[in-house]
């Protein structure tokens, strides 16, 4: 049974029972995207959604100025205790900076197909830039459209690419649509953050979680992120993209579920 919450400001979503996981979507998304993907986890996890201020049921939450850093503090409150965090694309960046934050708050920290830094630059790979400024100037004429072409080169290189991107489409539609601000301050988010000096203090066991065929957030980097942050795990999904726990939901469950296990053990030990 699904628990709608209003913690402070935000609204939040709870449903299965066991340890608390907590998940972040990522740009021009919401909740939703995460739907099909919760029946796998709720047996053993109390899973709870969190719209980003700005989109979905939080759309009407613009925290200002509109950052990484913003966004992370207006989502301290709605976390529970001891939680594992997960933050997908945007969201893990998000998820990053609240391991910063509030450490005593994770247990766990898990991104997937994320990154310290989204956007390509000297020997960093990445988005490149032009890429995301042509999704800028798209999203003053047509957002619908802009997010059809986001969703087409997450799911791009899936073998199940239509049925993965009529599958988010379908779950992020049931959500109230975006703010036009959220949009276009997200994407300068993606284009400006850089959190490469940071992320090697953050002391939260830590899974980065990504997929072999993903062009937004490319494997030719996760060398270098390893380098900045040698003290977490990773993991690649040989088949998957940018959203595999649509593409490849028991996969991702039995990683996650093995994570979660294995730093509840160690702190109980």
């Amino acid at each position: 049974m699904e628990m709608l919450h209003t913690n402070g400001e935000l609204v939040t979503r709870t449903q299965g029972t066991g340890v608390d996981v907590v998940f972040l979507h990522g740009w021009g998304m919401n909740s939703g995207a995460f739907t099909s993907f919760i029946p796998y986890l709720s047996d053993n996890f109390r899973v709870t959604t969190i719209d980003l201020p700005g989109f979905g049921e939080n759309a009407e939450i613009i925290p200002s100025p509109y950052n990484v850093e913003t966004l992370a503090q207006s989502i301290v409150d709605s976390l529970p205790d001891q939680c594992v965090l997960v933050g997908w694309s945007l969201g893990g960046l998000v998820a990053q900076k609240l391991a910063l934050l509030v450490p005593e708050k994770l247990t766990g920290l898990v991104t997937i197909a994320s990154t310290p830094r989204f956007i390509a630059g000297p020997c960093w790979p990445g988005i490149a830039a032009d890429l995301l400024t042509m999704f800028e100037s798209q999203l003053e004429k047509n957002y619908q459209k802009t997010l059809e072409r986001f969703l087409a080169i997450q799911a791009m290189g899936s073998e199940t690419a239509k049925q993965d991107i009529k599958a988010i489409r379908e779950q992020v539609t049931q959500f109230p649509d975006p703010a036009e601000e959220a949009l276009k301050k997200g994407l300068r988010i993606l284009s400006t953050e850089d959190m490469r000096q940071e992320v090697g203090r953050i002391t939260t066991p830590t899974l980065r979680l990504y997929g072999r065929l993903d062009s937004l957030v490319p494997t030719s980097g996760i060398d270098r992120i390893c380098e900045l942050h040698p003290q977490a795990d990773t993991v690649v999904l040989p088949h998957a993209s940018h959203a595999p726990f649509i593409s490849h939901p028991q996969q991702t469950a039995d990683i996650l579920f093995r994570f979660a296990a294995g730093v509840y053990q160690r702190k109980a030990s």
